[in-house]
């Protein structure tokens, strides 16, 4: 791997009810729960991890949910809609199942691909698309590997504009404009087979979104190590757009900056990983607090929503 973005780490989004999040995400779409720790800014917050058996960058849907925060509205400056990938000839078994649990969907096609598009119980908008993809999912008892979600595919912006963020994506970022249809952009990482794909939706007429709940926070771009890290720093710098100091994020490190077109960008490492603080063999199944909160562990698992 090079000094590149290596396509999605992570993306983080916002829930109202924390046992109704990790249930649907663990038990009705199977995928693992990597970490359970809390908002670093609001430790009565949970903040979930979700991923594939490894914890794999690329996997790891994350979410702040926040307690009756009340629901979001999708829109312009947002990252709008999270594609997972999924195995060939699985779509039909990811109908049935999301109908079993009365939940409404519909099918459809980006870019030549098969998906299905639905909303999580907070209205985040997911999508399943077929594809080769050879990660190892993590699997269960109801959902195996001919059927069990691969980790991101790709993830789209909603945008007014959308040449300043191109030109992010583009200039900086390292991404190829590879596909345009009318409104519709697709860019696409070489830097690696997965989780490497940005879309856009730009329309100027489009309203501007609400961050509550159903909606995304920020999308994660993954790099190798701290030290190109601190290059892209300097990028983004040197193009004039404000970022943060580098920020421990205990299983990872963290730039966070706003592209032009509203939406939160952040750049994350591979080091140290998911296993910093517990074996891969039980990853998700302790709480796990930053340090700085360790000494009132007491009082904040009495404040933590029950989820058991």
């Amino acid at each position: 791997m090079e000094n590149k973005i290596l396509g999605l780490h992570h993306i983080t989004a916002i829930a109202d009810n924390a046992k109704r999040n990790l249930d649907f995400y663990t038990q009705v779409l199977g995928v693992r729960l990597v970490k359970k720790t809390v908002n670093f800014d609001d430790p009565g917050t949970y903040h979930f991890y979700f991923g594939n058996e490894l914890g794999e960058p690329g996997t790891i849907l994350t979410f702040f949910p926040w307690e009756g925060i009340g629901k979001g509205a999708s829109g312009a400056g947002m990252a709008t809609h999270i594609g997972y990938s999924v195995p060939k000839g699985s779509l039909d078994f990811w109908g049935n199942r999301l109908t079993q649990h009365q939940i409404h969907w519909i099918e459809g096609e980006i870019f030549g691909e098969r998906l299905i598009s639905f909303n999580d119980p907070d209205g985040l908008q997911l999508q399943f698309i077929e594809t080769n993809d050879p990660r190892n999912p993590w699997t269960t008892t109801d959902i195996q590997a001919e059927n069990a979600l691969k980790g991101f595919h790709n993830v789209t912006l909603s945008l007014r504009k959308a040449e300043p963020t191109l030109k992010i994506l583009t200039d900086i970022l390292g991404y190829t404009l590879s596909r345009q249809i009318d409104n519709r952009y697709r860019l696409t990482t070489d830097s690696i087979a997965t989780a490497n794909i940005v879309d856009i939706i730009a329309d100027e007429n489009m309203t501007y979104g609400k961050n509550a709940a159903g909606t995304n926070h920020h999308v994660a771009f993954r790099v190798k190590d701290d030290n190109v890290l601190m290059e892209y720093r300097e990028k983004i710098l040197s193009a004039g757009l404000d970022i943060t100091p580098k920020i421990n994020r205990d299983y990872f490190f963290s730039l966070y900056f706003r592209e032009p077109g509203g939406v939160l960008f952040e750049i994350a490492t591979d080091n140290p990983g998911f296993t910093a603080d517990e074996p891969l063999s039980s990853l998700g199944s302790a709480l796990k607090l930053p340090k700085q909160y360790e000494s009132h562990r007491l009082q904040i698992e009495e404040i933590l929503p029950k989820i058991d």
